[in-house]
């Protein structure tokens, strides 16, 4: 599956904040909890810049845990200025989608 480039950077920290509401997770983790979803495969050069980026703004706290098959694990727990962050977006994200459908339908049904 392919998502364009400008959509993936253009959503991508607020999909990671919505997952690690969900729980802590891993990198890998997390590129195949959006890939089941249905979002995209992240390479790992978008994705770990990302989580970077998060971690560096306060969105995100990482912590090492342990891995069943091999060296230690860096986790990322959102924070709450994270979910605050969340929160906000998701309200923009909605209104931004249904902006969108609404021009999509409205072309779809003039034709």
């Amino acid at each position: 599956m392919t998502t364009p480039r400008p959509w993936l950077h253009g959503f991508l920290d607020l999909c990671l904040l919505a997952m690690l509401r969900e729980r802590a997770d891993y990198g890998y983790g997390l590129s195949q909890r959006l890939a089941a979803a249905g979002v995209a495969e992240v390479p790992g050069g978008t994705l770990y810049p990302a989580l970077l980026r998060l971690e560096q703004q306060g969105l995100a706290r990482p912590s090492w845990g342990p891995s069943e098959s091999g060296p230690r694990r860096k986790y990322y727990a959102i924070t709450p200025p994270g979910l605050a962050m969340l929160e906000s977006q998701a309200a923009e994200w909605q209104r931004f989608r249904d902006g969108v459908d609404c021009l999509i339908v409205t072309s779809e049904s003039s034709r």
